[in-house]
């Protein structure tokens, strides 16, 4: 198995650290704009080889996609964080067009690739990479409800005193203030979080999962890279190893939940073919009025994106 990461940063790096840690695939390729960027990082790994005990190789490249080729699954982390004076719109355009050059490439030398996309902002990236690459859209993904879903899940471990090993939890909607985490699903050693803990400190841990990337923004000045980089490593076993793992991903919704055409993070079955399935859970009225929200937020800057797009043309 062969497994390429696109961007060398700090999402990527770990990305990459944990799936030769975990001896997830024989091969990972790290791929960067920089020069020397991607090949030091993989060198790195790949020293701490010997120390760790694994087998797994680790290369890195400078924008050499020909070396990529045949990889079995691709995750994207390549684009710029917002700075100062930047508008949504400048950030969409100038990380859309990562996005799409990168998905060019990718498609180009491993046509039976799965992607799993981490760039931001997250939903209209999947939606960059998915109508670059054609494929279908199984096989094309972004990653933010591991991720959402982990910073919930350890909310409550904290809250609660008890292992994160034993919260399960599902989460719905964009990646960011308008995703629905969901407590009905909740569960702690299988008992309803809300048996455990009331109803005003839950809803305070929700909201600060919605804001978790921000929260660690103010602290540090940049974005999270650990759990990132650890839950596109998830994905990527749970591809690689036909796991049939239920996880909460974005993917392009065609008629389930009543919402057609947009990306959205919905629980899925991911196994070698991508998503086996995606599951569609019984809503009631609030959560749906929610997810609803969530929904027009998504559209709205998937259209942003046309309009860029339409410009360029």
């Amino acid at each position: 198995m062969k497994v390429t990461v696109v961007g060398a940063g700090n999402v990527g790096a770990t990305c990459a650290d944990v799936l030769a840690y975990r001896e997830i695939a024989n091969e990972v390729v790290l791929v960067d704009i920089k020069e020397g960027f991607a090949e030091g990082k993989a060198l790195d790994i790949w020293q701490k080889a010997p120390i760790n005990l694994y087998d797994t190789r680790t290369v890195g490249v400078t924008n050499d996609y020909s070396k990529t080729a045949g990889s079995d699954v691709v995750v994207i982390t390549s684009g710029l964080p917002r700075k100062p004076g930047m508008t949504r719109d400048d950030l969409i355009s100038t990380n859309a067009g990562i996005v799409q050059s990168v998905t060019e490439n990718i498609v180009k030398h491993s046509p039976d690739a799965i992607i799993i996309v981490v760039s931001n902002p997250l939903d209209v990236m999947t939606y960059a990479a998915h109508i670059t690459s054609k494929l279908p859209r199984t096989r094309v993904m972004g990653m933010a409800g591991i991720l959402d879903t982990a910073r919930y899940r350890a909310f409550l471990a904290e809250a609660l005193n008890v292992s994160p090993k034993d919260i399960q939890a599902v989460l719905m909607g964009g990646h960011g203030d308008t995703m629905v985490p969901l407590p009905r699903y909740t569960t702690v050693g299988g008992i309803p979080v809300t048996e455990l803990i009331g109803e005003e400190e839950l809803n305070a841990i929700v909201e600060r999962t919605k804001n978790g990337g921000g929260e660690l923004v103010k602290l540090m000045g940049t974005s999270a890279w650990y759990a990132p980089g650890s839950a596109a490593a998830q994905m990527v076993e749970a591809i690689v190893r036909d796991q049939r793992r239920v996880f909460p991903v974005c993917v392009k919704l065609e008629g389930e939940y009543g919402i057609d055409g947009v990306y959205l993070g919905v629980p899925v079955i991911l196994g070698k073919n991508g998503i086996e399935k995606i599951i569609e859970l019984q809503l009631n009225d609030d959560e749906k009025q929610l997810l609803e929200t969530s929904r027009g937020h998504v559209k709205e800057v998937m259209e942003a994106l046309d309009k860029i797009n339409a410009a360029k043309a």
